[in-house]
């Protein structure tokens, strides 16, 4: 028999540790980067930095990288620099593939635009 157990991925949860610290629990998926694009954009707001830890993110796919780039836009659109702690091994091989790894860890440039 082939059948793969189902997968749910209930939402992924953003937690708010203080002073533009946040903390994310659950994968970075399809299933969950569009909710949690919604959730943070408020939370993101104010403050000069962010800092947030993906520690507890188990999974990730292309649409959790689409996320961060995300995440990353908004924050130089609001002229706020941000930092990606403990990124998953799945996100940071995607990023890497995709020429986009030292956008998230912080140069600021793909590959291309070096």
């Amino acid at each position: 028999m082939n059948a793969r157990p189902a997968t749910t991925s209930g939402p992924a949860k953003l937690e708010a540790l203080g002073n533009g610290r946040f903390k994310v629990f659950g994968a970075l998926n399809a299933d969950t980067a569009t909710d949690l694009l919604k959730r943070s954009d408020e939370a993101f707001k104010g403050g000069t930095a962010l800092e947030i830890d993906l520690a507890n993110v188990p999974e990730g796919d292309s649409a959790g990288l689409a996320l961060m780039i995300e995440w990353l836009r908004l924050a130089k659109q609001r002229q706020q620099t941000i930092h990606f702690k403990n990124v998953p091994e799945q996100i940071a091989a995607l990023a890497r593939i995709s020429e986009v790894e030292n956008l998230l860890n912080g140069s600021g440039k793909s590959a291309a635009e070096r």
